[in-house]
């Protein structure tokens, strides 16, 4: 009996330890978007987010003013699969901050973002999402976009 209460409670130990924090879980939703982004695959970009996502850049107008730009996701997804094969891009994310309450959930990415190996520019990235049953889904995406200051 006492070898098997110590079996047991190995098991659960090994069971609980190989779950992912909710912060991970998170984390792991933010590269996969990314991953999904790189690979230029519409559908997995999609499975990563909430149906009604928002998205927002922070940037400057054409006037030289700061603005906030909405942009329709399918637009995002439309213009990601349209890249030709030629031009490389990369967005590299320098880390990856998260908060968690519950089933709400904040990550905070500062970037650069490469074209064909050269820095077109940098900024945060800010997303919100939320557990859906037991995914974490991108409910609102916003950006800001920079080419001063960024790191070479």
């Amino acid at each position: 009996m006492k070898n098997y209460l110590v079996l047991l409670f190995l098991f659960a130990i090994t069971i609980g330890s190989a779950q992912q924090s909710p912060e991970e879980s998170v984390k792991k939703t933010v590269k996969d978007f990314f991953e999904a982004f790189h690979s230029r695959d519409s559908a997995q970009l999609v499975d990563k987010v909430s149906p009604g996502i928002r998205m927002q850049t922070i940037g400057k107008s054409a006037a030289g003013l700061d603005s906030v730009v909405t942009v329709p996701f399918e637009r995002f997804v439309q213009s990601i699969v349209s890249i030709p094969d030629s031009v490389q891009f990369q967005e590299r994310l320098l880390s990856i901050s998260v908060r968690v309450d519950n089933n709400m959930a904040q990550a905070w990415t500062p970037y650069e973002f490469r074209i064909n190996g050269s820095l077109s520019h940098c900024g945060v990235n800010s997303f919100q999402l939320f557990k859906a049953e037991e995914d974490w889904k991108i409910l609102y995406i916003i950006d800001t976009r920079r080419k001063e200051g960024c790191e070479n």
